[in-house]
């Protein structure tokens, strides 16, 4: 049997077993050494054939180290993964939530050696905390297509050597807080890519400080989701990661005055490759626009405020007219009424002669009279 390279550290716990066993059987049955050498042997070729054996539905390639596993008879997370395994790929299994120790050894698996997890459309909606205990060399995990619902503080917790985090399309809006959580809680700090495109965000899960701690983050993929603007805050915190490539096509972005700092970080940094293909959604008169080709002013809170502050001021120098209209009014109300009652008797008498002169003219003998 072929065995695979460093095969004697990967079995290690069945040969200390079958040591353990072989000096048991020495001190009490005394048998021969030879016999007991022969013992020690059909132990250890007995762990190789079960840790080298291929999980039930699964694929598996010892040269290239890859175990594959996609949906069919068997569901969930498989045992008994070959030692061997460096690529576990496992799709459509239905492995709904992610248990603490999921892929550690009391599983049957010994996975320290793994690089390579993919756990890609798996209807995954919890990751408990611990959940990638016992995979401590792991550099990629594929988490995309998923429907996680909720994510552990401590869902990422032991990844000490991850540097590519792969959650596109998996994040329901209601989790985004919580994977901003575990994302900055401190166990992720040599990831170098992280893609979290199509996942209806408002904002980038990271806060300025989690993203800080990223000191070698190079490249953070935001495509495909529902920003429309990013803050001073998380501006500050991209340029202080001067290193950092942002990935933001596909984005609605509102251009007016809330996207200004974005606006000016495009025109003074090159952290974002696909710059040319952000475009505007609101407001209508600029949708379609490219965000670089907006002018200066477009994007101006400074003139929007001040627009703001004269309108506010124009209603308050109006209210103060009115204010001082009605103290006149109230502080004149007896020459007012006076004069409301001149202008009252002058009608009345002006109405009397109207009325006296068409009662002449109404007056039969008067226009006989008048003949």
């Amino acid at each position: 049997m072929r065995m695979h390279e460093g095969g004697s550290e990967k079995i290690s716990v069945c040969a200390r077993r079958a040591n353990a066993h072989t000096r048991a059987e020495m001190r009490t049955r005394a048998c021969s050494q030879p016999l007991c050498v022969l013992a020690s042997w059909a132990a250890l070729l007995a762990c190789a054939r079960a840790n080298n054996a291929c999980p039930p539905a699964c694929a598996c390639s010892q040269d290239s180290g890859t175990v594959s596993c996609h949906a069919g008879g068997a569901s969930g997370v498989p045992t008994r993964v070959p030692a061997w395994t460096s690529t576990l790929i496992l799709r459509g299994r239905n492995v709904t939530t992610l248990q603490r120790g999921a892929f550690a050894a009391p599983n049957g698996s010994a996975l320290d050696e793994a690089a390579t997890l993919s756990l890609s459309g798996n209807l995954i909606r919890a990751v408990e905390a611990d959940a990638f205990a016992g995979l401590p060399h792991l550099h990629v995990l594929d988490l995309s297509h998923n429907q996680l619902e909720r994510v552990s503080d401590g869902a990422f917790k032991g990844l000490r050597e991850l540097r590519t985090l792969c959650l596109n399309e998996s994040i329901v809006p209601e989790a985004a807080a919580q994977l901003a959580a575990a994302l900055g809680a401190g166990d992720l700090r040599d990831l170098h890519r992280l893609e979290l495109a199509g996942n209806r965000l408002r904002s980038p899960p990271l806060t300025p400080a989690g993203l800080d701690a990223f000191q070698l983050l190079h490249q953070l993929v935001l495509v495909n989701n529902s920003i429309r603007s990013l803050g001073r805050e998380d501006v500050g915190g991209l340029e202080r990661q001067r290193r950092t490539r942002v990935y933001l096509a596909r984005n609605p972005f509102r251009c007016a005055c809330e996207l200004e700092a974005l606006y000016w970080w495009l025109k003074n940094a090159s952290q974002c490759p696909d710059a040319a293909l952000l475009r505007c959604a609101e407001p209508e008169a600029r949708r379609g626009l490219q965000v670089e080709q907006l002018r200066p002013e477009d994007v101006d809170c400074l003139n929007e405020n001040l627009e703001a502050v004269s309108y506010v001021f124009l209603g308050i120098v109006l209210a103060l007219i009115g204010l001082v209209f009605l103290m006149v009014l109230y502080l004149n109300r007896g020459g007012i009424k006076r004069w409301l009652n001149n202008i009252r008797e002058a009608c009345r008498d002006q109405m009397e002669v109207y009325h006296y002169r068409y009662e002449q003219d109404s007056d039969p003998r008067l226009a006989n009279v008048a003949v």
